[in-house]
């Protein structure tokens, strides 16, 4: 399975998070990593994670845009690296 990090920057409410993680799972993604913080000054928050699968990941980034708390989605680095289920 390719791995791949993403960056999402969205609005902190108690929902978000939720929602992030409900489309990583309903688009057939493993969590591998996750690092969320509020981000300083604003209401909004910066969760990075590492996510698996072998299906390509611009699935997960379009659903991940369409959130409607979500304000920015980058992919930071897709890698190679094969990890075992």
């Amino acid at each position: 399975m390719m791995q791949h990090h993403l960056a999402v920057q969205a609005r902190l409410r108690p929902e978000t998070l939720e929602r992030v993680l409900r489309v990583v799972r309903h688009r057939g993604f493993h969590l591998c990593a996750m690092n969320m913080e509020a981000a300083p000054g604003t209401d909004d928050i910066n969760i990075e994670m590492t996510v698996a699968s072998p299906r390509p990941v611009e699935l997960l980034f379009s659903q991940l845009s369409k959130l409607v708390d979500v304000a920015h989605v980058e992919i930071q680095q897709p890698t190679s690296q094969q990890i075992r289920a």
